[in-house]
């Protein structure tokens, strides 16, 4: 009896040493696992944090141009109407020059786009009517500087205000006030800049 307990005994020391090896190797594969699974989580998160600081990156420059862009916008915005005003205020103050002052201006824009060519030059009715004495020999002589001839048209334009027009053959140059007011945004009282060209047959507004 008492070798068959000794074999029963080794059986179960065997059979514990198996089982206890089996459940480290579990452990084992367990512990790998684990490790591995962190591992590919800490990839994954960081992945998500990258792809999350991109995305958030490139919000942030969607958000900076586009308040960039307002700004600029606004700032166009407030410049046109600086010089609107601007246009405005001098366009009012050379229509309410002193007769002298004002036909003295009217030289001073004609010696700017006189042409070395022979034409006329067209007044309002209420101009060539004020216009003082000798000033259509003033016109005269600033053409003939210019190697030009112009000659005052006999009756005025009831389409222009004030100013005038040079016509050249089948061309128009418009040198009114409000046109050269609202090409330049320059002095009024001192030049002009930018009036338009335009053909004869199509400027009679």
């Amino acid at each position: 009896m008492a070798g068959l307990e000794k074999i029963k005994s080794q059986i179960l020391d065997e059979a514990k040493e198996t089982a206890n090896a089996k459940i480290e190797d579990a452990k084992a594969q367990a512990e790998q696992m684990k490790t591995q699974a962190q591992a590919e989580g800490a990839a994954q998160a960081e992945q998500i944090l990258k792809k999350s600081e991109t995305e958030v990156a490139a919000q942030k420059e969607r958000v900076k141009s586009a308040i960039d862009l307002q700004r600029r916008t606004r700032l166009l915005e407030a410049k046109q109407e600086m010089i609107a005003e601007i246009i405005g205020k001098a366009y009012e103050k050379v229509i309410s020059l002193a007769p002298d002052e004002y036909y003295q201006m009217l030289l001073s824009i004609l010696e700017a786009y006189v042409l070395p060519q022979e034409g006329e030059i067209y007044f309002s009715v209420k101009d060539l009517e004020n216009m003082p004495v000798g000033f259509g020999k003033e016109i005269e002589e600033i053409a003939l500087a210019k190697g030009g001839k112009l000659t005052v048209a006999g009756a005025g334009r009831d389409n222009i205000d004030n100013g005038f027009i040079l016509a050249y053959g089948g061309i128009e140059e418009n040198c009114t006030i409000r046109q050269c007011s609202m090409r330049s945004g320059m002095n009024l009282r001192t030049s002009f800049t930018g009036c338009s060209l335009y053909d004869m047959e199509g400027q009679h507004e």
